[in-house]
């Protein structure tokens, strides 16, 4: 086996299409491993699942605490930690104004104001209760439910990075639906370029950031939305508070870190508390940098990505003192 062999994936798990490639030696079985954590990691953590453990806890909310696996008290203890860090912007026990709102599902209309303003009082990160001597976790208020939409797929990233790593790969990238993870450089050692979608215009790139080494994460409206018969426009990324799609001022946020949950995460948490506040908040994420888009297609970058990020276009950067 040489550097220069290959192997690379594409299915479909977590709601999204997943790739992988992996090169050097041992790329076949590193490959097919990498496969199998990302199907048993689901089987673990979807809440569309009933047997999983999330599923678990949601149907005993407000009932009993259920037990579960290291891995999962792991990241629901991260995700409650992320909700506390922005006091509930990103909120983990999302869940019900997701199955209320169900932009999934590709609906037209938003759902009634009396039925959002019900469902606000269920969201409280505050309500994940943990007993960390029998490793269970359980939900304070029957209805509740939790949701590893802004925060799972960056820990399955990491938990498949980890996998590659395990079988001696050097060279390697994951892309979960846009959740982009690396190990090291390009064989030829230059860094992977990893493109950042128009939020604005389909199949088309505002920018390419160069990393080695790390992860890459986008949140952007353009990602899941509907337009109403009034011609508004609603996307998947919602306000714990208001219960409606947030308007901060931001299409899309990148964040760039050693972590992809901690990226998934915190691209979820600036887009909802807008340019000044998540600036503000990146400062407690040493090496964590992020690119951020406004809604006249401005784009604002972090200093330290000022040398390693080009527009399309030639389009103007606006490079933040963080």
């Amino acid at each position: 086996m040489t550097e220069n062999m290959t192997a690379q994936s594409a299915s479909f798990g977590m709601g999204t299409v997943i790739t992988h490639r992996v090169f050097g030696g041992q790329t076949e079985e590193a490959l097919q491993a990498a496969i199998g954590e990302t199907v048993r990691l689901e089987r673990m953590l979807s809440r569309f699942r009933s047997e999983s453990e999330i599923g678990r806890i949601n149907s005993s909310a407000g009932i009993r605490y259920e037990k579960v696996s290291s891995e999962t008290f792991e990241v629901l203890s991260g995700a409650v930690e992320f909700s506390k860090c922005c006091q509930g912007s990103f909120d983990v026990t999302i869940g019900p104004l997701v199955t209320l709102w169900n932009i999934y599902e590709g609906v037209s209309e938003p759902p009634p104001r009396s039925r959002i303003e019900k469902a606000i009082p269920l969201v409280d990160y505050t309500d994940v209760a943990f007993d960390y001597h029998t490793k269970s976790v359980g939900l304070k208020k029957a209805g509740q439910s939790i949701d590893l939409g802004g925060i799972g797929k960056g820990y399955a990233a990491d938990k498949v990075i980890d996998v590659f790593k395990k079988y001696g790969i050097s060279s390697a990238f994951t892309n979960f639906g846009g959740n982009v993870a690396t190990v090291g450089a390009r064989p030829d050692g230059s860094p992977w370029r990893v493109g950042i979608q128009h939020p604005r215009q389909e199949d088309k790139l505002i920018g390419v950031v160069s990393v080695v080494n790390k992860s890459v994460v986008t949140s952007g409206d353009y990602q899941r939305y509907f337009i109403d018969s009034h011609g508004r426009r609603y996307h998947h990324i919602l306000d714990p508070a208001t219960g409606y799609p947030c308007e901060t001022g931001l299409v899309s946020v990148t964040v760039v870190s050693d972590s992809s949950m901690a990226a998934d995460a915190l691209s979820t948490i600036l887009f909802t508390v807008g340019m000044n506040r998540g600036i503000e908040l990146l400062k407690s994420f040493p090496g964590t940098e992020a690119i951020l888009i406004d809604m006249n297609l401005l784009v604002h970058v972090t200093r330290a990505l000022r040398d390693c990020f080009q527009t399309t276009e030639g389009r103007r950067i606006d490079v933040l003192d963080n």
